[in-house]
């Protein structure tokens, strides 16, 4: 691997400390002498405000030829590595998580453990991973409005409505059942460790393939989260709005759902690649970052 694709988390205070780590990596590298291509650093177009040297600036959609990207090294958390899933999937590299955040459950890396990433990239020490994306889509009155793909969740929710709200529920057309909640949260493997955790979710390997549904603060106690096959269509049909509800996207409002409103969730026919670099299980990161058992 010599060419990397840089994205930031934009509310990164001290950006200027990760762009001369990226010099020192490149100058590193140089005087190794190694007999192949220097390290190389691209920005998509989307964050070139905030670039700087040594990360040159590439628009994947309309320069032609683009760089082919080995692996997209995203500084920040979480959420960062979410945002970044569409850069991910327009220049088809797998990401490599350098947590700035808290938790960093999606991270391999840290700042500190740059140097020694980049070194075992180069020199072949990883693994990739596929994690599975939901295809998203709301329809209104018959006509779809919306189609989006999400990492971790897709969630309806009450927004400012004081009162619950009606979501019905149905699978493969049908009828699953009926709930009055706040809202109901929506997931993929990846995204059981997030939202839907909170709201009693289930926790699931991120190799499976498979969507937890899990509704939020539901009026009535035998309404419990429940686990689909990623073969499953499901559709959850708002209705009993006094005001509007919400739909939000991997953490973002994406848009304002109204009466009759249904959202459509399936597996995605596409994936976001991740690398592994260590040795650590899934069920280990689990222990370390959320103090499992403890």
């Amino acid at each position: 691997m010599t060419n990397f694709a840089i994205y930031i988390n934009p509310g990164f205070a001290d950006k200027q400390s990760i762009f001369e780590l990226l010099i020192n990596l490149q100058k590193e590298d140089r005087m190794q002498n190694r007999g192949y291509p220097e390290l190389q650093f691209f920005g998509d177009v989307d964050q070139r405000e905030i670039m700087r040297d040594p990360v040159r600036i590439v628009d994947f959609e309309a320069d032609s030829p683009v760089p082919n990207i080995d692996c997209i090294l995203v500084f920040g958390g979480d959420g960062t590595i979410l945002r970044a899933k569409d850069f991910a999937l327009k220049t088809g590299a797998p990401i490599l998580g350098i947590n700035l955040g808290y938790l960093g459950f999606l991270s391999e890396s840290t700042l500190p453990e740059i140097r020694a990433s980049i070194r075992d990239l180069v020199a072949g020490k990883y693994t990739i991973l596929s994690r599975m994306l939901i295809m998203c889509k709301v329809r209104r009155e018959g006509n779809t409005i919306l189609q989006q793909e999400a990492l971790n969740d897709a969630v309806i929710y009450k927004g400012e409505t004081p009162g619950l709200i009606g979501v019905k529920i149905f699978a493969n057309g049908r009828y699953v059942f009926d709930t009055r909640c706040d809202g109901v949260v929506t997931c993929t493997p990846t995204g059981s460790t997030a939202y839907s955790l909170s709201a009693g979710g289930p926790i699931l390997a991120p190799h499976m393939q498979a969507m937890v549904l899990s509704p939020l603060n539901p009026h009535l106690l035998t309404i419990r989260p429940m686990v689909f096959p990623a073969e499953d269509r499901l559709t959850l049909r708002v209705h009993g709005l006094t005001q509007g509800a919400w739909l939000q996207i991997d953490g973002s409002n994406s848009l304002a759902l109204i009466e009759n409103d249904e959202l459509i969730v399936s597996a995605s026919y596409r994936s976001v690649k991740f690398i592994k670099l260590s040795q650590r299980s899934f069920y280990r990161i689990l222990r370390n970052k959320m103090h499992l058992g403890k």
